[in-house]
């Protein structure tokens, strides 16, 4: 059965996020932590709410240790909803856990792709390339896929599919520093000749004009640059923030940006429109999926709860979605929630 829950989102540019307010003269430190197991969740965003790049917001350390116990078990189930990603989530919630200092499990990290796992049984076996920062192909290996190629090395399969990848001359630098040439491995795959089933945006791609002109190949030949294949494979977006707030004191361009411009060129080149689909907030999945990990983590929080035994007697009632984007964290909250708190 569902839940009528609220969200409140506190936005701010130019400053640190208040963390939570559900009623203008309550503030955080004054929410009721009573031995019972609670009865709403929170689900936090990252960039601009709790971290500006990697440093803590204000006193968002602070605020987080409040919701555990003196024993460090969970006291109020929480978890972090951002549309960033890069890295699997057992990374990221150790990252994160030495920044903020406190214990981040993996089930709290629901990061843009995460949603990707869904698709295993569709693609488990079948040759997908994964692009964006970080490590995307490691990403969707640990979800289970078995044969995942990085953009990059996809690229390097093929002689001069970028033709100004010689003018590069930070990605000669990146390759050194990283002690490996990928024009120099044996192919994992014949990517020559296995079609790609699927492409796969998993975070913000690094090197747009070869990522807009290789998923161009790759999606209007059927998945074999070079060959002529009007059935365009499946494409997948790990989220679709026009902007994201990051280090920088104004916001840049994310994900969203990258898909408008790959849209805006394969539709003047193929004969039909780019077919796509996109996760992260705002979809309403993701909101969905939240709430199921946040019942998860109700039911291990309190060890001395009092709830005669049965977590249903003390259900989730109100979920707080704490973010910096209208656009993003409440289109998302409004669209799949039915409470809403201003």
């Amino acid at each position: 059965m569902r839940f009528r829950a609220a969200f409140r989102v506190c936005e701010s540019r130019n400053r640190a996020p208040l963390l939570l307010q559900p009623q203008a003269s309550r503030s955080f430190s004054q929410l009721p932590l009573n031995p019972q197991r609670p009865s709403f969740g929170i689900a936090f965003d990252i960039d601009g709410v709790v971290l500006r790049g990697r440093v803590p917001i204000g006193g968002s350390p602070q605020a987080l240790r409040r919701l555990y116990g003196d024993s460090g078990a969970l006291k109020v189930p929480f978890l972090f909803l951002t549309n960033g990603g890069g890295v699997p989530e057992s990374r990221r919630a150790t990252e994160l856990s030495e920044l903020l200092g406190v214990h981040i499990l993996p089930s709290q990290v629901v990061q843009g792709h995460s949603p990707f796992k869904t698709l295993l049984k569709r693609f488990e076996n079948e040759l997908i390339i994964a692009t964006g920062k970080g490590e995307p192909a490691v990403v969707m290996s640990e979800y289970g896929f078995k044969k995942v190629l990085s953009l990059d090395e996809y690229a390097s399969y093929f002689e001069n599919i970028d033709p100004v990848s010689q003018y590069k001359m930070w990605t000669a630098k990146q390759e050194s520093g990283n002690g490996s040439d990928s024009k120099k491995l044996v192919p994992k795959y014949d990517a020559t000749s296995d079609r790609v089933k699927a492409a796969f945006v998993v975070s913000d791609p690094v090197d747009w004009g070869r990522d807009i002109q290789v998923l161009c190949d790759i999606l209007r030949s059927g998945g074999l640059p070079g060959h002529k294949n009007t059935q365009q494979p499946p494409l997948y977006f790990a989220a679709d923030d026009l902007e994201y707030q990051a280090a920088f004191p104004f916001e840049r361009l994310g994900m969203g940006a990258f898909r408008i411009a790959l849209e805006s060129v394969f539709n003047r080149i193929h004969c039909n429109a780019l077919e796509y689909v996109s996760f992260g907030k705002p979809n309403p999945f993701v909101f969905k999926n939240a709430e199921a990990i946040l019942r998860q983590l109700q039911s291990s929080c309190n060890d001395n709860a009092i709830d005669n035994g049965d977590v249903g007697s003390n259900p989730l009632k109100t979920i707080y979605m704490i973010g910096d984007n209208p656009l993003v964290d409440i289109k998302g909250a409004r669209q799949d929630i039915l409470g809403f708190l201003f």
